[in-house]
C-alpha cells in the first residue's frame, strides 16, 4: 500500500514539475516579448534625424522621420499592440503563479491565447517585411533614377530604423515560441 502510494506521489510530482515548467517557458517567452516589442518601438518611434544631400550639385536639406513612412508606422502600431498583449498577458499570469494555481484557466482560454498570438505573430511578421523593403530602397537608393541613398546623409536614421525591425522580426520568432508552447499544451490536456 505504501509503495502503490508513493508511486502515486511520484507521479503527481511529475505532473506538476511539468506543468511549472510550461508556465516557467509561458511567462519567459512573454517577458522576452515583452522587452523586445517595447525596444523595437522606442527604437523606431525615436527615429528621426535632419542632413543635406547634394543632387547634381545643389545642396538639399533632408529630414527623415518613422512618421513619414506607412511601412514604419505600422511597424509602430503593431509593436505598441505585441508590447500591450504581453504585458497584460504578464499581468494576468504572475498572481496566479504567486498562488500556485493554474496559469490556463481553461482549454477556451487557452484556444484564444493561441488564436490571438498566432494573429500578432503573423502581423509582427507582416509589419517587419513592410519595413524592410522600405529601408532597403532608402540603403540602396533608386538604381534607374537618380534618386540617391538616402542612408548615407542618413546614418543615425537608417541604423535605428534596422535595429527596430530586428527587435520586431525577434519579437515575431518569440510570439511564435509562445504559440508552439501553447499548441503543446492543448495536444497535451
Amino acid at each position: 500500500m505504501a509503495a502503490g502510494m508513493s508511486v502515486q506521489a511520484t507521479v503527481i510530482e511529475k505532473e506538476a514539475r511539468r506543468k511549472a515548467e510550461v508556465v516557467g517557458v509561458n511567462v519567459i517567452l512573454r517577458l522576452l516579448c515583452l522587452i523586445t516589442t517595447v525596444t523595437a518601438l522606442s527604437l523606431m518611434v525615436t527615429a528621426k534625424q535632419d542632413s543635406t544631400i547634394s543632387v547634381f550639385g545643389l545642396s538639399l536639406p533632408v529630414q527623415s522621420k518613422w512618421s513619414f513612412s506607412d511601412s514604419f508606422q505600422y511597424v509602430v502600431g503593431v509593436t505598441a499592440a505585441v508590447a500591450f498583449h504581453s504585458f497584460v498577458q504578464l499581468l494576468y499570469n504572475i498572481p496566479m503563479i504567486l498562488r500556485k494555481s493554474p496559469v490556463i484557466s481553461s482549454r477556451n482560454y487557452l484556444w484564444l491565447l493561441f488564436a490571438v498570438d498566432q494573429l500578432l505573430a503573423y502581423a509582427l511578421m507582416s509589419a517587419g517585411s513592410a519595413a524592410s523593403g522600405v529601408t532597403n530602397l532608402n540603403r540602396t537608393g533608386i538604381h534607374h533614377s537618380a534618386l540617391p541613398n538616402f542612408c548615407k546623409p542618413l546614418s543615425h536614421f537608417c541604423n535605428r530604423v534596422a535595429v527596430s525591425i530586428g527587435f520586431t522580426f525577434l519579437s515575431w520568432l518569440l510570439l511564435a515560441a509562445a504559440t508552439v508552447a501553447d499548441v503543446v499544451w492543448l495536444s497535451k490536456h
